[in-house]
């Protein structure tokens, strides 16, 4: 995890690049469950947000992804209504790529928890994200994921999906 100092640009002021593992979101063709995936993160700065990226490991299946931004109570662990969102179209060839959800101007603030959900109807998506050891958990948040069967889901602090948090100052 790095965090920069903020400017008049976005600039990622939260990154965990680290690409080890693989959380897979939408569904199989033949499974009707749909699989979301998300994380939550203390912001380390204070901005307007721009955009977060997502490492986009490979895509099974084209289509729209939505990623929503919430508060994030971390000590009861649930998410605020949505405080900005974006879609984006992944197509087959965004595989190996970073994905950049640019988001409406949203002001985070300085160690407040936030989260981001990630959802596809249509499409199949591996996304990046890192594993560590019973050693060593990610302190800026968890990884969580759920499915149409189970919404509430699960959080992981030792798994963390690869992304970027830009701001501007």
């Amino acid at each position: 995890m790095k965090t920069m100092k903020n400017s008049s640009r976005p600039r990622p002021v939260l990154s965990q690049a680290q690409n080890n593992s693989t959380r897979w979101i939408g569904h199989l063709k033949t499974d009707p469950t749909d699989h979301f995936a998300g994380q939550t993160f203390i912001c380390p700065a204070e901005g307007q947000l721009d955009n977060i990226q997502l490492y986009s490991v490979a895509v099974q299946y084209p289509g729209d992804v939505v990623l929503t931004l919430h508060e994030f109570d971390a000590g009861s662990k649930k998410w605020g209504p949505s405080i900005g969102n974006a879609t984006l179209k992944i197509q087959k060839d965004d595989g190996a790529k970073w994905i950049q959800f640019g988001l409406p101007p949203v002001a985070l603030h300085k160690d407040s928890t936030y989260g981001f959900r990630v959802q596809t109807h249509k499409a199949m998506i591996a996304l990046g994200e890192a594993a560590t050891g019973t050693e060593q958990p990610f302190t800026f948040g968890h990884e969580w994921n759920g499915d149409s069967k189970n919404e509430r889901g699960y959080y992981y602090s030792y798994f963390s999906l690869a992304f970027k948090v830009e701001l501007c100052a």
